[in-house]
């Protein structure tokens, strides 16, 4: 599903690029995969942003799976010291679990999300039924 979003959304220089895409093996996670991707998004800036961002412009996403648990880092292109580091863990208990990955809390801010994928609403741009 993924992967057909992104051929859709992919022409002309714009969309994702696939930089690697291989299997991976982690001390404390045992084996995943690991995949770097480049999105470009010049044509997805308003015009005032594309006036000052730079032509090759892009977001890098690097992401580790061990499923069930994830790393995803996201960084750009135009502001190279900003990223975005997420960590998640899928587990089958309805969200009962208020510590998932059983730490200590951490100083820096962190935002718990839950989500169900079989009964929350999903916005009709966000869905095709083909």
């Amino acid at each position: 599903m993924i992967s057909k979003h992104s051929h859709e959304q992919s022409e002309r220089g714009e969309g994702v690029e696939v930089v690697q895409n291989e299997p991976y093996d982690d001390p404390e996670h045992g084996s995943g995969q690991f995949t770097e991707k480049r999105i470009y998004l010049n044509n997805k800036l308003p015009s005032w942003a594309r006036a000052v961002v730079p032509k090759i412009f892009y977001v890098t996403e690097k992401a580790w799976n061990y499923y069930p648990y994830t790393i995803t880092e996201y960084t750009c292109s135009f502001l190279p010291k900003f990223s975005i580091h997420i960590e998640s863990k899928y587990e089958d208990n309805k969200g009962s679990n208020d510590n998932i990955f059983s730490s200590e809390p951490k100083e820096e801010e962190t935002e718990v999300c839950t989500v169900d994928i079989a009964y929350d609403e999903i916005p009709e741009r966000h869905y095709k039924d083909s």
